[in-house]
């Protein structure tokens, strides 16, 4: 596995829309800083749903872009859906808890990504929330572990969590939903992102 592409935005206002948005990224040229809060440079302009700590850095897996791509009937570019990184050979089938490790710079998985109008406005598909979500391929959110330089090439290793497993795709069909007493432990047990946490805790 490998860095394929670091992607920014700057704000940018949306057609039809009042507010500005970062979610227009793309892959940046040389090496990249990235630190507790991702991409240094990188536009957050809702800080409410987006960015922080525990959604510091964007990841997608080329196995589901070249999904994606085959799906949408075009090629996809990176920084299409948001991401602010791509690695080869991955897809969406990681667990909360694992690892990428790039050099001294380390991210660990947290939660998946939730489709939201902002991302539908962007695909220009008023439909593309159901659709993404129907898809159950979810991009992948991580902490910074430990910041550092990062760029393009840079060889990437995969370090699975060796607790019980949260996937991607699990996390995304059971978000708002009640869960078991078996599933509520292990979700508990893993490091889910923080908001997740708090609503899991608050829900028993």
């Amino acid at each position: 596995m490998k860095i394929l592409a670091l992607c920014t935005g700057n704000p940018e206002r949306l057609p039809g829309k009042s507010y500005k948005t970062g979610i227009f990224k793309q892959p940046v040229n040389g090496a990249v800083m990235i630190d507790d809060e991702g991409l240094v440079g990188d536009a957050i302009c809702n800080r409410k749903h987006h960015g922080g700590v525990d959604q510091a850095v964007y990841v997608e897996g080329s196995l589901t872009l070249d999904w994606w791509s085959r799906e949408l009937g075009r090629p996809y570019e990176p920084g299409t859906f948001g991401e602010n990184m791509v690695i080869s050979h991955l897809d969406n089938r990681v667990a909360v808890g694992d690892r990428f490790v790039a050099g001294d710079f380390v991210l660990e998985v947290t939660s998946c990504r939730i489709p939201c109008a902002t991302f539908a406005a962007r695909m220009a598909d008023p439909t593309f929330v159901k659709r993404y979500t129907d898809a159950a391929r979810p991009g992948i959110y991580c902490r910074v572990i430990k910041g550092g330089v990062v760029e393009a090439g840079m060889p990437v290793d995969h370090r699975l969590f060796t607790g019980e497993k949260v996937t991607m795709p699990e996390l995304m069909k059971t978000l708002g939903r009640r869960l078991s007493e078996a599933d509520w432990a292990r979700y508990l047990a893993s490091p889910i992102h923080y908001k997740l946490r708090a609503l899991l805790e608050a829900g028993r």
